[in-house]
């Protein structure tokens, strides 16, 4: 039996389980990290799978709420400095592409301006429970990472596309047998 120490001995490669690799898998790769970002969130998908135009959005989630067209909330993944502009371009694209949520995540945590502005874009009444939500959210990869995820509707769990349970790391496992 060999004891091995985990990042002396041997590198762990795959997904980011801390805010430190979500920092280096962003600078090794925007476009991955933006994926990645993307899947913190339940149901949600890359609103485009080739690189192109930048047209504000990198992820959506669909829910249908009540009779009528299913709603979507956009998605915008931050890895850089962040400031009170990105929120408001965002608020812009949630405007110009008729979204009824806005979900805005980033590596970095957000100003108080940031917060305010989001605060500015109001809220969302479901039709079912009659819940409000605030219609633009920011959450960083830290707090997604501990588990606080976005207020959405529960009718968007029941949409898009169905994601795996997401397993802690554990230190557990130290030998390995040969």
């Amino acid at each position: 039996m060999f004891d091995l120490a985990e990042g002396k001995d041997y590198r762990v490669v795959g997904e980011p389980t801390s805010v430190e690799d979500a920092r280096a898998l962003a600078q090794h790769d925007r476009d991955e990290f933006q994926k990645w970002a993307i899947g913190l969130i339940p149901r949600a998908r890359p609103y485009q799978d080739k690189k192109g135009k930048d047209t504000g959005i990198d992820g959506v989630l669909f829910f249908k709420d009540d009779l009528k067209d299913p709603k979507r909330a956009l998605i915008q993944v931050k890895s850089g400095r962040v400031s009170v502009k990105d929120i408001r371009d965002f608020r812009g694209v949630l405007e110009r592409e008729g979204a009824t949520l806005g979900l805005f995540v980033t590596l970095e945590p957000p100003t108080r301006d940031m917060v305010q502005e989001a605060a500015q874009a109001g809220g969302y009444t479901t039709p079912l429970g009659n819940l409000r939500i605030p219609r633009l959210q920011i959450r960083t990869v830290e707090a997604l990472l501990g588990g606080e995820g976005f207020a959405i509707p529960s009718a968007a769990l029941l949409m898009g596309v169905a994601q795996a349970e997401r397993v802690a790391a554990t230190s557990e496992q130290k030998a390995l047998e040969m």
